[in-house]
Protein backbone atom coordinates (compact mmCIF):
# COMPACT_ATOMS: atom_id res chain seq x y z
CA UNK A 1 0.00 0.00 0.00
CA UNK A 2 0.87 3.58 -0.64
CA UNK A 3 1.81 5.47 2.19
CA UNK A 4 -1.02 7.23 4.13
CA UNK A 5 -3.36 3.93 3.27
CA UNK A 6 -4.70 1.60 5.31
CA UNK A 7 -7.10 -1.86 4.75
CA UNK A 8 -10.26 0.58 5.57
CA UNK A 9 -9.25 3.24 3.69
CA UNK A 10 -6.71 6.64 3.56
CA UNK A 11 -5.26 7.85 6.70
CA UNK A 12 -5.40 11.38 6.30
CA UNK A 13 -3.39 14.39 8.27
CA UNK A 14 -5.46 17.28 8.16
CA UNK A 15 -3.92 20.80 8.31
CA UNK A 16 -5.66 24.01 7.75
CA UNK A 17 -3.86 27.18 6.86
CA UNK A 18 -5.79 30.27 7.31
CA UNK A 19 -4.05 32.40 5.11
CA UNK A 20 -4.71 35.44 2.78
CA UNK A 21 -1.23 36.96 3.36
CA UNK A 22 -0.54 36.39 -0.43
CA UNK A 23 -3.68 37.71 -1.72
CA UNK A 24 -5.40 40.80 -2.82
CA UNK A 25 -7.99 40.87 -0.02
CA UNK A 26 -9.04 39.25 3.05
CA UNK A 27 -11.64 36.26 3.08
CA UNK A 28 -9.61 32.81 2.48
CA UNK A 29 -8.48 32.73 6.27
CA UNK A 30 -11.72 31.84 6.99
CA UNK A 31 -12.39 28.83 4.60
CA UNK A 32 -10.36 26.34 6.86
CA UNK A 33 -13.22 26.78 10.02
CA UNK A 34 -15.53 27.08 7.48
CA UNK A 35 -14.89 23.52 5.70
CA UNK A 36 -14.89 21.70 9.05
CA UNK A 37 -18.04 23.43 9.96
CA UNK A 38 -19.57 22.14 6.98
CA UNK A 39 -18.54 18.67 7.93
CA UNK A 40 -15.12 17.83 6.16
CA UNK A 41 -13.99 15.17 8.93
CA UNK A 42 -17.47 13.83 9.94
CA UNK A 43 -17.55 13.05 5.99
CA UNK A 44 -14.16 11.89 5.85
CA UNK A 45 -14.91 9.21 8.58
CA UNK A 46 -18.32 8.07 7.44
CA UNK A 47 -16.48 7.38 4.48
CA UNK A 48 -13.96 5.24 5.97
CA UNK A 49 -11.18 7.52 5.95
CA UNK A 50 -9.20 7.78 9.08
CA UNK A 51 -8.43 11.39 9.99
CA UNK A 52 -5.85 12.54 12.40
CA UNK A 53 -6.34 16.29 12.73
CA UNK A 54 -3.23 18.51 12.90
CA UNK A 55 -5.52 21.40 13.46
CA UNK A 56 -4.63 24.87 12.27
CA UNK A 57 -1.37 27.26 11.79
CA UNK A 58 -2.07 30.68 12.79
CA UNK A 59 -4.32 33.67 11.04
CA UNK A 60 -2.33 35.63 8.68
CA UNK A 61 -5.34 37.40 7.45
CA UNK A 62 -4.10 39.82 4.34
CA UNK A 63 -2.82 43.85 5.61
CA UNK A 64 -2.26 46.68 2.52
CA UNK A 65 1.28 46.54 1.53
CA UNK A 66 3.69 48.47 -0.45
CA UNK A 67 5.45 46.83 -2.85
CA UNK A 68 9.10 46.04 -2.66
CA UNK A 69 10.68 44.35 -5.03
CA UNK A 70 8.13 43.60 -7.24
CA UNK A 71 6.15 41.95 -4.43
CA UNK A 72 3.45 42.44 -1.10
CA UNK A 73 3.92 41.11 2.18
CA UNK A 74 6.52 38.63 1.05
CA UNK A 75 7.96 38.17 4.19
CA UNK A 76 4.56 36.88 5.62
CA UNK A 77 4.13 34.65 3.09
CA UNK A 78 7.23 32.97 3.37
CA UNK A 79 6.77 32.82 6.97
CA UNK A 80 3.89 30.88 6.47
CA UNK A 81 5.30 28.45 3.39
CA UNK A 82 7.68 27.80 5.96
CA UNK A 83 5.22 26.71 8.58
CA UNK A 84 3.28 24.90 6.28
CA UNK A 85 6.55 22.74 4.87
CA UNK A 86 7.67 22.07 8.74
CA UNK A 87 4.17 20.59 9.50
CA UNK A 88 3.70 18.81 5.79
CA UNK A 89 6.69 17.52 6.68
CA UNK A 90 6.08 16.05 9.90
CA UNK A 91 2.56 14.90 8.32
CA UNK A 92 4.20 12.98 5.56
CA UNK A 93 7.26 11.45 8.03
CA UNK A 94 3.63 9.89 10.14
CA UNK A 95 3.08 8.14 6.91
CA UNK A 96 -0.14 9.89 6.54
CA UNK A 97 -1.60 12.07 3.45
CA UNK A 98 -1.57 15.46 3.62
CA UNK A 99 -5.01 17.36 3.29
CA UNK A 100 -3.98 20.89 3.59
CA UNK A 101 -7.07 23.10 3.33
CA UNK A 102 -6.17 27.24 2.31
CA UNK A 103 -5.66 30.14 2.19
CA UNK A 104 -4.48 31.45 -0.77
CA UNK A 105 -2.30 29.70 -3.28
CA UNK A 106 1.01 30.72 -2.09
CA UNK A 107 0.54 27.61 0.54
CA UNK A 108 1.63 25.17 -1.77
CA UNK A 109 4.95 26.28 -2.21
CA UNK A 110 5.11 25.65 1.26
CA UNK A 111 3.41 21.71 0.96
CA UNK A 112 5.68 21.01 -2.24
CA UNK A 113 8.91 21.70 -0.14
CA UNK A 114 7.20 19.62 2.83
CA UNK A 115 6.43 16.23 0.30
CA UNK A 116 10.25 17.30 -1.36
CA UNK A 117 11.85 16.13 2.25
CA UNK A 118 10.43 12.65 1.47
CA UNK A 119 9.59 12.20 -2.19
CA UNK A 120 10.72 13.32 -5.78
CA UNK A 121 7.30 14.90 -5.96
CA UNK A 122 5.17 15.97 -9.19
CA UNK A 123 2.43 18.68 -9.09
CA UNK A 124 -1.02 19.02 -10.56
CA UNK A 125 -1.80 22.03 -11.14
CA UNK A 126 -5.71 22.15 -10.96
CA UNK A 127 -6.04 25.83 -11.09
CA UNK A 128 -8.50 28.54 -13.10
CA UNK A 129 -5.06 30.45 -13.80
CA UNK A 130 -1.68 29.29 -14.40
CA UNK A 131 -0.43 31.47 -12.02
CA UNK A 132 3.04 32.45 -14.07
CA UNK A 133 3.36 35.98 -13.45
CA UNK A 134 6.55 37.47 -12.22
CA UNK A 135 7.37 40.38 -10.25
CA UNK A 136 8.92 42.65 -13.04
CA UNK A 137 5.31 41.82 -15.09
CA UNK A 138 2.48 41.33 -12.49
CA UNK A 139 0.66 45.36 -12.18
CA UNK A 140 -0.77 44.15 -8.77
CA UNK A 141 2.57 42.70 -7.25
CA UNK A 142 0.18 40.15 -5.50
CA UNK A 143 1.99 36.26 -4.63
CA UNK A 144 -0.30 34.07 -5.16
CA UNK A 145 -0.77 35.28 -9.15
CA UNK A 146 2.90 34.12 -8.91
CA UNK A 147 2.89 30.35 -7.57
CA UNK A 148 4.20 28.48 -10.50
CA UNK A 149 6.81 31.05 -11.39
CA UNK A 150 8.24 30.57 -7.54
CA UNK A 151 8.15 26.90 -7.31
CA UNK A 152 9.97 26.64 -10.95
CA UNK A 153 12.90 28.72 -10.02
CA UNK A 154 12.09 32.01 -10.94
CA UNK A 155 10.57 35.26 -9.23
CA UNK A 156 12.25 36.56 -5.78
CA UNK A 157 14.89 34.57 -4.90
CA UNK A 158 13.07 34.51 -0.66
CA UNK A 159 10.90 31.58 -2.72
CA UNK A 160 12.11 30.47 -5.71
CA UNK A 161 15.45 29.28 -3.31
CA UNK A 162 12.82 27.88 -0.95
CA UNK A 163 12.84 24.33 -0.03
CA UNK A 164 15.44 21.49 -0.03
CA UNK A 165 15.89 21.37 -3.68
CA UNK A 166 16.18 24.17 -6.48
CA UNK A 167 13.70 24.61 -8.17
CA UNK A 168 11.29 23.13 -5.92
CA UNK A 169 9.49 21.50 -9.58
CA UNK A 170 11.17 20.81 -12.63
CA UNK A 171 9.10 21.81 -15.55
CA UNK A 172 8.41 17.96 -16.78
CA UNK A 173 6.86 17.66 -13.13
CA UNK A 174 4.26 20.01 -13.55
CA UNK A 175 0.73 19.82 -15.45
CA UNK A 176 -1.11 22.74 -16.00
CA UNK A 177 -4.81 21.55 -15.62
CA UNK A 178 -8.28 23.32 -16.18
CA UNK A 179 -7.10 26.81 -16.80
CA UNK A 180 -8.86 29.34 -19.11
CA UNK A 181 -6.07 30.67 -21.55
CA UNK A 182 -8.33 33.43 -21.95
CA UNK A 183 -6.55 34.47 -18.23
CA UNK A 184 -3.25 33.96 -19.56
CA UNK A 185 -1.51 37.25 -20.68
CA UNK A 186 1.21 37.47 -23.61
CA UNK A 187 4.11 37.34 -21.03
CA UNK A 188 2.74 34.10 -19.36
CA UNK A 189 2.15 32.16 -22.62
CA UNK A 190 5.78 32.94 -23.11
CA UNK A 191 6.41 31.42 -20.14
CA UNK A 192 4.34 28.42 -20.61
CA UNK A 193 5.67 27.44 -23.84
CA UNK A 194 9.44 28.72 -23.31
CA UNK A 195 9.37 26.31 -20.32
CA UNK A 196 7.49 22.98 -22.18
CA UNK A 197 5.02 23.02 -19.53
CA UNK A 198 2.15 20.50 -20.05
CA UNK A 199 -0.79 22.16 -20.26
CA UNK A 200 -4.71 21.20 -20.20
CA UNK A 201 -6.78 24.36 -20.76
CA UNK A 202 -10.45 24.35 -19.84
CA UNK A 203 -12.05 23.88 -22.98
CA UNK A 204 -10.05 20.65 -23.31
CA UNK A 205 -11.08 19.00 -20.22
CA UNK A 206 -14.68 20.13 -20.83
CA UNK A 207 -14.13 17.17 -24.13
CA UNK A 208 -13.65 14.51 -21.85
CA UNK A 209 -13.36 15.71 -18.32
CA UNK A 210 -12.29 12.15 -17.00
CA UNK A 211 -9.83 11.51 -20.21
CA UNK A 212 -8.04 14.30 -19.94
CA UNK A 213 -7.68 13.77 -16.72
CA UNK A 214 -5.98 10.93 -17.03
CA UNK A 215 -3.68 11.55 -19.45
CA UNK A 216 -2.09 14.36 -17.62
CA UNK A 217 -1.94 11.53 -14.46
CA UNK A 218 -0.20 9.35 -16.52
CA UNK A 219 2.43 11.75 -17.87
CA UNK A 220 2.97 13.26 -14.24
CA UNK A 221 2.64 9.94 -12.84
CA UNK A 222 5.76 8.83 -15.29
CA UNK A 223 8.40 11.52 -14.15
CA UNK A 224 7.57 11.60 -10.56
CA UNK A 225 7.57 9.32 -7.68
CA UNK A 226 4.62 10.73 -6.20
CA UNK A 227 2.13 13.22 -6.96
CA UNK A 228 0.23 16.29 -5.06
CA UNK A 229 -2.53 18.16 -6.33
CA UNK A 230 -3.28 21.21 -5.98
CA UNK A 231 -7.17 22.39 -6.69
CA UNK A 232 -7.78 25.78 -6.69
CA UNK A 233 -11.75 26.38 -6.58
CA UNK A 234 -11.00 29.40 -8.93
CA UNK A 235 -11.43 26.57 -11.47
CA UNK A 236 -14.96 26.15 -11.17
CA UNK A 237 -17.52 28.69 -12.94
CA UNK A 238 -18.08 31.63 -10.65
CA UNK A 239 -21.35 32.37 -12.47
CA UNK A 240 -22.83 28.73 -11.65
CA UNK A 241 -20.58 28.20 -8.39
CA UNK A 242 -19.44 31.76 -6.80
CA UNK A 243 -17.06 30.16 -3.70
CA UNK A 244 -13.88 31.04 -5.13
CA UNK A 245 -11.46 34.68 -3.80
CA UNK A 246 -11.28 35.49 -7.60
CA UNK A 247 -14.40 35.25 -10.50
CA UNK A 248 -13.59 33.02 -13.33
CA UNK A 249 -16.67 32.72 -15.63
CA UNK A 250 -15.50 30.29 -17.81
CA UNK A 251 -14.36 27.88 -15.49
CA UNK A 252 -15.78 23.90 -15.11
CA UNK A 253 -19.40 23.10 -13.58
CA UNK A 254 -18.75 21.22 -9.95
CA UNK A 255 -19.28 17.53 -11.80
CA UNK A 256 -16.89 18.33 -14.33
CA UNK A 257 -14.38 19.04 -11.93
CA UNK A 258 -15.35 16.07 -9.41
CA UNK A 259 -14.66 13.99 -12.17
CA UNK A 260 -11.24 15.07 -12.64
CA UNK A 261 -10.45 15.25 -8.41
CA UNK A 262 -11.81 11.78 -8.76
CA UNK A 263 -9.02 10.42 -11.31
CA UNK A 264 -6.21 12.17 -9.68
CA UNK A 265 -7.02 11.26 -5.96
CA UNK A 266 -7.30 7.31 -6.88
CA UNK A 267 -4.29 7.12 -8.13
CA UNK A 268 -1.44 4.83 -6.66
CA UNK A 269 1.09 8.18 -6.74
CA UNK A 270 -1.71 9.87 -5.05
CA UNK A 271 0.43 11.98 -2.32
CA UNK A 272 -1.67 14.68 -0.97
CA UNK A 273 -4.14 17.78 -1.73
CA UNK A 274 -4.30 21.08 -1.29
CA UNK A 275 -7.61 23.25 -1.46
CA UNK A 276 -7.07 26.99 -2.11
CA UNK A 277 -8.76 30.09 -2.44
CA UNK A 278 -12.01 29.13 -0.81
CA UNK A 279 -13.13 32.91 0.23
CA UNK A 280 -16.37 31.68 2.85
CA UNK A 281 -18.15 34.96 2.74
CA UNK A 282 -19.24 33.97 -0.82
CA UNK A 283 -21.80 31.38 0.60
CA UNK A 284 -24.12 33.46 2.55
CA UNK A 285 -26.71 31.03 1.98
CA UNK A 286 -24.66 28.47 3.36
CA UNK A 287 -25.06 25.91 0.02
CA UNK A 288 -21.66 26.04 -1.75
CA UNK A 289 -19.24 24.88 1.17
CA UNK A 290 -21.57 21.64 1.68
CA UNK A 291 -21.09 20.90 -1.94
CA UNK A 292 -17.84 21.32 -2.44
CA UNK A 293 -17.18 19.51 1.15
CA UNK A 294 -19.56 16.27 -0.67
CA UNK A 295 -17.38 16.52 -3.80
CA UNK A 296 -13.74 16.89 -2.01
CA UNK A 297 -14.72 13.66 1.00
CA UNK A 298 -15.89 11.55 -2.43
CA UNK A 299 -12.46 11.86 -4.21
CA UNK A 300 -9.76 11.61 -1.25
CA UNK A 301 -12.09 8.86 0.62
CA UNK A 302 -13.46 7.51 -2.40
Amino acid sequence: MTAGTTAGGPTIGLLGVPTSAGSHNAGQEKAPAALRSAGLVEQLAERGAGVRDFGDLPVARHRPAERADGVRDLGRVRMVAGQVADRVGEIRAAGLLPLVLGGDCTITLGVVAGLARHDDVGLMYFDGDADLSTPQTSGSGVLDTMGMTHMLGGGVAALSGFGPRQPLVRADQVELFGFDPDELDTGEWTRLTGRNLHATPAPAVRQDPAGRAADALSRLAARSDSVLVHFDVDVLDTGAFPLANFPHFAGLTLDEAASCLGVFCRSAKFAGLVVTEVNPDHDPDGVLLPALVGMLCAAVAG
